[in-house]
Order: C-alpha cells, then sequence, then structure tokens
C-alpha cells in the first residue's frame, strides 16, 4: 500500500470518493437507512424517490429549507451515474421500472463509517478463542497421519465422557459463561452475519464484471464462432472452480440442505431468547436471518444465470446472421440467372455438365427374393372380446385444480416465507394420489423462485383407490415467497 495504488484509489475508487464529498452525510445516511437497516437487496425507483422525499423532508425542518435544495430524482441520477457509481441503476427481466441496489463499494463505505462507532466494549476472549478453534480445527482436518488424528479424537471423546460423568453424579457444576461473555459472542456473531451479507454484493459485482466482460467480448469478436464460445466457456469454468467459486457453491449447497437451515433457524431463535441478549438488542433480523441469506444467494444465482443468457442469444444472432447470409447469396444467384436467361453468352462451354455414366449392379449384391405374404379376408363379421379385469377406472378420472394447489403453498409460505413439499401435504394432505404429486412438481418447475433438489430426496405420503397408505420418493422440492 504505498503512495502511488493510494493516489490512484482516491482517484478512482467510489468508496473514497464518496467519503470526500460535501453531502457524504447525506448519502451515507439516506442509503444505510434504505438498504442496509433493513437489508433490502433491492429497490424500484419509484420507491426510493419517495423514500428520498421524506427522508430530505425530515432534514429540511431540522436545518433549513435551502438543505439539499434538488430534487430527490435528480440526486438518485446523481449517485448512479458511472462518474460516482454509489448505486447500480439497472432494468429487471422484462420490467419497466428501474431498479436501484447498493454497489460493493458503496457498502465497504458504510461498514466502515459504521464501526468507527463507539462499543459498548472490544471483545477480545471471543476473538481469541475463536481463532485458538479455527486453527486447531485446520490442523486437525489437515493432518495426513490417521494414528494423529485418532489420538486426537480419544481425547476429544474422553473429554467429552468425563464431563457427562461429571454432570450426571452431580459433582461439579455447570460452568456456563458470564453475562459478559454471552454479549461479546453475540456481538461477535452478529458482526461476522453483517459481514456475510455485504460480501454477497461483492461476489454479485465479480459475476456481472465477468458478464460484461463476455458482452464486450461478443461484440468485438472477429474469431470464429467455436473459437470464442471456447474461450468464454474456459473462462467461466475457470470462475466456477476459483477458490470464490467454490466456497459460494458450498454455501449454496448448505442453504439448500432443508435440515441445515432447520438448525440454524433453531439456535438463532434459542439465542435471541437468551436473558443477556434480549436486554440488549431490540433490532431483531436475525431472527430472518436465513431469508436474508437465501434472498442474496438467490439474486447472486440470478447474476450468474446472465451470463449463460447471453450466450445463448449471442448463439440465436450468430445463426441468424448465418441464415441472412445464405437467403442473400441465394438472392445473387437468382439474379445472375434471369440475367442469363434473356443475355445467354455467346462463347460456347460456359457451362459444362458431367459425362453420363452406366450404372452397374452386380447380380451377388441383390438380396434373396422373398415372396409377399398374402392375407385372406373372410366375411366374417369380428367377435367382441371379454376382458379379464374391470374397465371402470378407465372412466372415472379426477380433475386435479391447480389453483386449489397454488392456494395452498401460497398459505404455507405467508406463515414461512419458505417451505418444502413435505410441510405443505403434512398440513394439506394429498387426496388426489400421484396426479397431485406431479402437479405439485410441475408447479415449482414452473415457478422461478421453487427449487428442486434433485442430490436429496424426501417421502411424501398419499393413499391409493383402496385407502392404503403409500409413499412416493421423489427430489426436494422447495416453494419460496
Amino acid at each position: 500500500m504505498n503512495y502511488d495504488y493510494l493516489c490512484q484509489l482516491r482517484n478512482n475508487h467510489p468508496a473514497w470518493r464518496l467519503l470526500t464529498l460535501d453531502n457524504a452525510p447525506l448519502i451515507a445516511g439516506f442509503l444505510h437507512h434504505v438498504f442496509i437497516r433493513p437489508n433490502k437487496r433491492a429497490i424500484r425507483q419509484r420507491e426510493l424517490v419517495a423514500a428520498l422525499d421524506d427522508y430530505l423532508y425530515d432534514l429540511r425542518l431540522s436545518y433549513g429549507e435551502k438543505l439539499y435544495p434538488r430534487p430527490a430524482r435528480e440526486y438518485l441520477d446523481t449517485w448512479a451515474h458511472a462518474d460516482y457509481a454509489f448505486l447500480r441503476k439497472y432494468y429487471p427481466p422484462q420490467e419497466d421500472e428501474a431498479e436501484y441496489d447498493l454497489s460493493a463499494a458503496t457498502e465497504k463505505a458504510l461498514e466502515w463509517l459504521n464501526s468507527l462507532r463507539e462499543k459498548q466494549f472490544v471483545g477480545t476472549e471471543s476473538r481469541l478463542l475463536t481463532i485458538f478453534e479455527l486453527l486447531r480445527n485446520l490442523v486437525h482436518e489437515t493432518e495426513k497421519n490417521a494414528e494423529t488424528r485418532i489420538a486426537e479424537l480419544s481425547k476429544r471423546k474422553a473429554e467429552i465422557e468425563e464431563e457427562i460423568l461429571r454432570l450426571q453424579a452431580g459433582d461439579a457444576p455447570l460452568s456456563l459463561p458470564s453475562s459478559t461473555q454471552v454479549k461479546e459472542r453475540f456481538f461477535q456473531i452478529e458482526e461476522t452475519a453483517r459481514h456475510l451479507l455485504s460480501d454477497f454484493r461483492q461476489v454479485e459485482a465479480n459475476f456481472r464484471q465477468l458478464d460484461q466482460k463476455t458482452r464486450e467480448r461478443i461484440a468485438l469478436a472477429d474469431k470464429p464462432k467455436a473459437e470464442l464460445l471456447a474461450e468464454i466457456f474456459g473462462e467461466q469454468d475457470a470462475i466456477s472452480l476459483s477458490d470464490q467459486g467454490r466456497s459460494f457453491e458450498a454455501f449454496w449447497t448448505f442453504l439448500m440442505s432443508l435440515e441445515r437451515r432447520e438448525e440454524l433457524q433453531a439456535l438463532l431463535a434459542q439465542a435471541l431468547e437468551l436473558p443477556e441478549i434480549s436486554v440488549i438488542t431490540k433490532d431483531r433480523w436475525l431472527a430472518d436471518y436465513r431469508f436474508h441469506l437465501s434472498e442474496a444467494g438467490e439474486k447472486v444465482q440470478r447474476t450468474a444465470a446472465q451470463l449463460v443468457e447471453q450466450l445463448r442469444r449471442f448463439l440465436d444472432s450468430q445463426m441468424w446472421l448465418e441464415n441472412k447470409r445464405i437467403a442473400e447469396l441465394v438472392r445473387d444467384i437468382e439474379k445472375h440467372a434471369l440475367t442469363i436467361k434473356h443475355n445467354p453468352p455467346k462463347e460456347t462451354g460456359f457451362a459444362t455438365l458431367p459425362e453420363p455414366k452406366i450404372d452397374i449392379t452386380l447380380p451377388f449384391t441383390r438380396s434373396l427374393f422373398s415372396p409377399p405374404r398374402k392375407i385372406r379376408m373372410t366375411a366374417t363379421a369380428p367377435l367382441l372380446g371379454e376382458s379379464e379385469f374391470s374397465a371402470d377406472a378407465l372412466f372415472n378420472q379426477h380433475y386435479v385444480d391447480e389453483d386449489l394447489l397454488l392456494g395452498q403453498i401460497a398459505r404455507i409460505l405467508s406463515e414461512k416465507g419458505q417451505a418444502s413439499l413435505s410441510d405443505i401435504v403434512e398440513k394439506y394432505p394429498v387426496t388426489r394420489g400421484m396426479a397431485e404429486i406431479v402437479t405439485y412438481i410441475n408447479l415449482a418447475n414452473r415457478d422461478e423462485k421453487s427449487t428442486i433438489n434433485e442430490t436429496q430426496r424426501q417421502q411424501i405420503p398419499w393413499f391409493d383407490a383402496e385407502g392404503r397408505q403409500r409413499y412416493t420418493d421423489i427430489p426436494l422440492v422447495i416453494f419460496t415467497r
């Protein structure tokens, strides 16, 4: 971090540019109020303009009418301009109203400003314990000697069994952490959770930068289509196999596990109910932390999917250009043919035909003769057969009402925000057999917010026509609000 690097950072980085502006308190305070505090990933333009109007109105009441006289829309357009890049203004697919989102640099600036606040106390013990625990796990998990790992696990096992025996015998009291230690560890958990959410904007920005480079390369490409696609897919594979790509893939796999999400939700609920924590915190945003993670991860996934969509459009446009060129060549040939038709060339030999050849077929290459089979037809009328089973089931088909299933899904999501198919059928049992289960899967497949995880399975109960309960093994289906 030398002098030249800091000069370049001061001139080009949006976070530094924000902190040096005269109206930095307005920008930082408003963006923290509408994005960071409620943890919103994107806000529609109409809603954000109204929020800024209210914010400016409160400031003018307190500090005078001449404070920040420009309209709210002009401020937002300036902050989203490429010269500032405090906000990112974009249009969602198939939408005509713009949306705003914080840039990764702006979130870093707000995070740094928030860290300047005087804390109640600086937690040192919890951080040291975290470092110690991470180091121990790192050394233990990377140990290649099986005997050493067995010895370490046996030592932990002996310590746990000894503690269990002491508790059963009542010889030693429970070694509970003090009130200070509980608060210190909770503050560290809260700080780490906020850092994780802010990191998602940087991950999304990295994927968006890759998408921008891909668009520029396609626009300026003069290479063959196959060679260009090989380079683009190679870079995409490099991103997926990088440390950041692998880490995000592991995070998404963890988040898609219903068991892990429920465990995370249960642990957060228990932590927030602790007496030491319930007294010091009023903002219970951690209670919905798994929904915040899902929303942030889903937005990163959508950004990565835009790259694939751009490649598909490139292939479609290339195919259209090739077809257009073929059509132009055909029209040129037709024009030349009409010109020659009315003004044939005088010289001979302007067109040639291949010489006639005899088509020789060897006798032994022919297949043996097989006389055709003759079918004898009689005048006897056909007899109707008698089936050995009842055909009444063919005429007793039932109808699965999709609107009814959508209403059941909506009622569950209004309570939980996210639910698996097993949660839905637990409250609304299957009454139409396998057809109803297939309809649920079809609804999830058509919904962009729903997920079908092929790597995990779930058992769905249903009753057959004879009233016997059966179970169907299907992939994990998750509906999201």
